[in-house]
């Protein structure tokens, strides 16, 4: 290590290039979560229904949980999201247009018993999906 009387310029230096061995700086700096987030770091996107899918819970644990597999219209990519609510699942059809958020999972993974799902739908058509399920509002007819 430098101990001159000009070192601090090198002494910064260094420090900055061994930075680059410490993961979460690395990740950080090349941005490795936006681009490997489907949102891209958006707290919500828009997507489009394209099937209902029934996932199992993890042992111990033993259910269907409902599902909706969705094309994000930002990027076209795939997700799978959850549908909150007893009985949400009757009220999303396919093509429908759907926004998601993240689940609330700590650092963006999967809550709960659900494998692998890590999105829940809030709104249908621009309708709370809470609302429709305690019945407070309708579902529109496009």
């Amino acid at each position: 290590m430098a101990r001159g009387l000009y070192t601090a310029s090198k002494l910064k230096h260094d420090h900055q290039k061994s930075r680059w061995s410490d993961g979460k700086y690395k990740r950080r700096m090349l941005k490795l979560r936006e681009k490997s987030d489907p949102l891209e770091g958006a707290a919500q996107a828009r997507g489009i229904v394209l099937e209902k899918v029934g996932i199992e819970a993890k042992q111990p644990n033993s259910a269907i949980r409902k599902c909706v597999k969705i094309q994000l219209i930002k990027n076209g990519r795939q997700i799978t999201a959850f549908a909150v609510g007893d009985g949400a699942i009757n009220f999303i059809d396919e093509h429908d247009e759907v926004m998601v958020e993240g689940i609330g999972g700590r650092m963006g993974r999967s809550y709960g018993d659900i494998p692998g799902v890590r999105y829940k739908v809030i709104l249908v058509n621009n309708v709370s999906l809470n609302e429709l399920v305690r019945g407070r509002k309708e579902k529109p007819v496009r």
